[in-house]
């Protein structure tokens, strides 16, 4: 028997329950889950609120990282090799998923890390370099700056040389964000008029927005001529409302982004983002913070650092 998380009811917290381990499809691999990730969207998708829907019972967990158990003929894996997975349902201990969804991963990188390496890592990667168009010296602001996704856009930025100006709640938080390679940190609990300071710093040419809202609302006033607005969460309980004729009248490009939605849009754009992402680890410019690592049977205390957003970086489950 194998131990799995299980959403028994919209708005429930998960359980966990004794199962038979799974048998793969003839075009899927078994693999061995050691540690699973929380993403804002685990919590959403638990509420029955995210954009695509699961009905209860279901495992939650949309990315991990484990060993191979078993693999078909011709995959390119093989027994016992290290692997990011990314699919719905990995908050168990053994896995059957589709070979394409897994990543061979580098050697200097643990389970952990891996574990919650993807989403966050993926969405900030392949919005900056790609619909944000991201160059050396322009001025990134990023709301939302401490959580999971928001430290890897700051890192990701000052990778690419970017001026970061990372927005978080507390200083606790915003200390995270300069540790991280953030230039600049906006304490938004201190902060009464964000529009006013970002501008007070210049203005921003990118906005990288995972929380929506005011923050949102605000950021987006202060991006200067032909800046870019990369949408990618609602972390603030709702879409920013952005005024149009801002955006015309200053040339702006706004611009939605959902990394899962590549798997479809674009698979080998979303490959070819991982497999850049793990050569700049391999080089030492990016640092997978996990916030806080669990065991399986405190996976609800998980969902509750997300809801109460407590969590700096990636809250990590081990299995």
């Amino acid at each position: 028997m194998i131990r799995t998380a299980v959403i028994s009811a919209l708005g429930e917290d998960p359980v966990i329950e004794d199962r038979v381990p799974p048998r793969p499809a003839r075009d899927q691999a078994l693999v061995r889950i050691e540690a699973a990730a929380l993403n804002f969207a685990d919590l959403l998708k638990a509420q029955g609120r995210y954009q695509e829907p699961a009905e209860p019972p279901f495992v939650p967990g949309l990315e991990g990282a484990g060993t191979v158990i078993e693999a078909p003929a011709g995959s390119g894996l093989a027994p016992g090799m290290r692997v990011a997975v990314s699919a719905p349902g990995t908050m168990t201990q053994v896995m059957a998923v589709d070979c394409d969804a897994l990543l061979p991963i580098p050697d200097a990188m643990d389970m952990p890390q891996a574990a919650g390496f993807q989403v966050a890592y993926g969405t900030s990667h392949l919005a900056l370099s790609g619909r944000g168009g991201l160059q050396p010296g322009d001025a990134l602001v990023v709301l939302g700056a401490a959580g999971g996704v928001g430290l890897t856009a700051v890192q990701i930025g000052a990778a690419m040389g970017a001026r970061v100006i990372g927005v978080a709640r507390g200083a606790e938080k915003c200390a995270a964000v300069r540790r991280a390679g953030a230039q600049d940190a906006i304490d938004s609990d201190a902060c009464v008029d964000l529009r006013g300071a970002l501008r007070d710093l210049g203005g921003a040419d990118v906005v990288y927005d995972p929380v929506g809202a005011e923050p949102g609302e605000a950021a987006f006033r202060a991006l200067r001529p032909g800046g870019r607005f990369l949408s990618i969460g609602f972390a603030g309980g709702r879409p920013p409302a952005l005024p149009l004729n801002h955006a015309l009248v200053k040339n702006i490009a706004i611009h939605g982004f959902y990394w899962g939605g590549y798997r479809r849009l674009d698979p080998q754009a979303l490959r070819a983002s991982m497999q850049a992402l793990f050569a700049l680890f391999e080089r030492g410019l990016l640092d997978p913070v996990a916030g806080d690592v669990l065991p399986l049977e405190r996976l609800a205390e998980g969902f509750a650092l997300l809801r109460d957003r407590r969590s700096i970086g990636k809250v990590i489950i081990t299995l």
